[in-house]
């Protein structure tokens, strides 16, 4: 079976983020943002994928994966593929940088500084950095010190008597990067904290030669190892993992290109690394900075203004769950606030008719209006249930954190289930209405988080539907009890049985096309690397079901091969925001069934979390959604095709033909027909 290698596809993907810095249709400042996404997702790569294939090399697994790499093949190939693309990077920053010159916005280098400029810094560096320094020497009695993940170091060659020597001084991340040099009317002139450090190092060395300087940076392995069976208390093993991971085994070190060889060496042997774990960098190491730099009021024309989302017409604030309970009612994130979501929670907070609140929570902002209503609905005597997951790669911190407040407050916080990482997105509000129970729900595609519901694309639903409420209602027992199976109607539970839901849906789609009916499988998800469920598509495809998907970042299937693949098209959007909503729609001899879901097509999603799909029953909302889906496979403005290859490629618009820019269409709600669908789909009674 022909299947595309993991890691290789999705280095193809953040080269596809990479390529949003050069396009021209993107303001500059955004196009400088998306060098620092392409940095900052290469980082998390490192520290997660490279280092557990490093592991693999280390423990001699030779065993070859379903693309046929061995481990060592793989980190061959990878090595080879980021170096280019770093190199690319590189060339496309310093473009930038020109750029920004022009616009007024100047970055100079050490050797760039002006008479009056050079005292202006060394002035800033006497006063403000200098008592921040801490120089750290080696020798035989002090040992090479700890380099901590991620950050930034200048490596200083000292000449100690008749000695060569080594030193370490931390860029403080408690400065800011970028200082500012110098600030006139719409022209502003700023220098890197680590070259002004640099200028000035022989202060910290008083009486010693300075020889040579260079700034290095080192990535650790940062995947937490959790041995779950012998974990009496699972949030103090979690605590103590994250505590170790800055201590985690070096994989890769990042470099200034040019640095002296004596001190590349001693760095290289001090961190018992090989040739192919150092990147020489030429240009600004750690582009990640540029996520902080603040451009001034008179630069704002440099970043895309601030889209501000829809807010929801006829949505009676007042009491949420009347007009919940009149139809359901469908959200599109950052297309219509994310407002309305922390409301339904807020409002069940204070509402003295509602009983009990439960709800999952993967990730949230450090500052959630979401954590706070539930803690406020605790203290008001309700019962308030909530499922955390301690896990969620790189938020563990923040998630124990406000697990312990809510704790505090009278929330009953469970950490997760056994063995499982829990990854689905639903709130259940308990309300007694005229003596009798009802139950309000929120299902999504994203997680409960206000700052990333501005930036990802993501779906919600809310409903009253008596067969949801009551799913719900097992769901929630079944994950704060002992149960190892859930029984739901409308809902679908990975990894009980969400799997075979899917392969149900894809048959029923497969016999169609062998009855010589029409048959197609429409699908948009953030990867697609499941062996078995790539089998059942390539099943599909050779029966003559149409199958489209737009598949954000991974993807191993291989499509358009003969024989095997022939029907099935992928295609990647990278754009403004990012594409995060999971939906899944199968044509069903012309009775449509649409869904959404917080599971990608993954081994981890579909056999190791917890995670949900439910159907769109609505009408007006399904048919949106297909409407959705086909704006996205229409896009020809940031889609890109895979190739059979591996490959991606982006086809050029003809002359005459017609842009569709899905993610600006969805923000003027033009793909609607008319403005009476629209409005009956953001607000409907039960007469409509």
């Amino acid at each position: 079976m022909e299947i595309l290698n993991r890691e290789l596809s999705w280095l193809e993907f953040n080269k596809r983020v990479l390529l949003e810095a050069s396009d021209q249709e993107n303001p500059l400042f955004e196009r400088v943002k998306f060098g620092a996404i392409f940095s900052s997702n290469l980082d998390e790569f490192f520290m997660v994928r490279v280092a557990a294939i490093k592991n693999q090399v280390t423990l001699g697994y030779a065993e070859k994966d379903p693309s046929g790499f061995t481990a060592l093949e793989k980190l061959n190939a990878i090595n080879e593929k980021v170096r280019g693309l770093v190199t690319h990077q590189e060339e496309i920053l310093k473009a930038l940088i020109i750029e920004m010159k022009k616009e007024g916005v100047v970055i100079l280098n050490a050797s760039e500084l002006t008479e009056n400029q050079y005292e202006k810094m060394q002035l800033y560096f006497n006063t403000e950095v200098f008592p921040v320094l801490t120089p750290m020497a080696v020798d035989f009695t002090r040992r090479f010190p700890h380099v901590a993940n991620k950050g930034l170091y200048l490596a200083v060659k000292l000449m100690v008597g008749f000695e060569t020597k080594l030193a370490i001084v931390q860029v403080p991340e408690v400065l800011n990067r970028f200082v500012e040099v110098e600030k006139k009317k719409g022209h502003s002139t700023y220098i890197l904290l680590e070259d002004v450090i640099s200028i000035f190092i022989d202060h910290l060395f008083p009486g010693h030669q300075v020889l040579a300087t260079s700034l290095f940076r080192v990535t650790r392995n940062g995947d937490l190892t959790i041995v779950e069976d012998e974990a009496e208390d699972l949030l103090m093993v979690i605590e103590e993992a994250v505590r170790l991971r800055k201590w985690g085994e070096t994989v890769r070190l990042e470099i200034s290109s040019g640095t002296d060889s004596w001190l590349s060496s001693v760095i290289k042997d001090a961190l018992m690394l090989d040739n192919s774990q150092i990147y020489e960098i030429d240009g600004i190491l750690d582009a990640t900075c540029f996520f902080k730099f603040k451009l001034s009021k008179t630069k704002r024309h440099l970043n895309r203004p601030d889209y501000q989302p829809r807010v929801l017409k006829d949505f009676d604030k007042k009491n949420l769950f009347k007009t919940i309970k009149n139809g359901d009612l469908f959200v599109h994130h950052p297309y219509e606030t994310f407002d309305v979501v922390a409301d339904f929670i807020k409002q069940a907070s204070k509402d003295p008719q509602v009983l009990a609140i439960k709800q999952t929570l993967y990730r949230v902002s450090g500052n959630s209006q979401i954590v706070k209503a539930l803690g406020d609905a605790a203290d008001r005597g309700k019962q308030v249930t909530v499922l955390v997951e301690l896990m969620a790669r790189f938020d563990e911190e923040n998630n124990i954190n406000w697990a312990k407040k809510l704790e505090q407050r009278g929330v009953h916080v469970i950490y997760g289930i056994y063995g499982l990482k829990t990854h689905s997105k639903i709130t259940l509000v308990v309300r007694k209405e005229k003596n009798k129970i009802k139950r309000y729900l929120h299902l999504g595609t994203g997680n409960y988080n206000d700052q990333t519901a501005r930036i990802y694309t993501d779906m919600g639903l809310f409903t009253a539907r008596e067969s949801f409420g009551a799913d719900a209602s097992n769901f929630f027992n079944m994950v704060s009890g002992f149960a190892t199976a859930v029984h739901t109607n409308v809902l679908t539970v990975a990894p009980f049985n969400l799997r075979q839901r899917f392969y149900q849906l894809i048959d029923a789609e497969i016999e169609a096309a062998k009855a010589g009916k029409k048959a197609k499988i429409t699908a948009k998800m953030n990867s697609l690397v499941d062996i078995e469920m790539i089998e059942k598509l390539y099943e599909a495809s050779r029966a003559g079901v149409q199958i489209r998907l737009v598949v954000r970042g991974i993807c191993t299937l291989v499509p358009g091969v003969e024989g095997l693949s022939e029907n099935i098209r992928v295609k990647s959007i990278v754009g403004e925001f990012l594409e995060h909503s999971r939906i899944y729609i199968f044509h069903n001899d012309g009775d449509r069934k649409v869904f959404l879901s917080s599971a990608d097509w993954m081994s981890r999603n579909l056999n190791r979390r917890i995670e949900l799909m439910f159907p769109v029953e609505d009408p007006l909302i399904s048919e949106r959604i297909n409407r959705i889906m086909s704006l996205y496979l229409k896009d020809n403005v940031k889609s890109w095709q895979l190739n059979s290859d591996g490959s991606y490629s982006k086809k050029a618009l003809k002359k005459d033909e017609k842009r569709v820019h899905a993610q600006e269409l969805l923000k003027s709600l033009d793909y609607l027909d008319s403005e009476s669908f629209s409005e009956a789909l953001v607000f409907r009674n039960k007469e409509v």
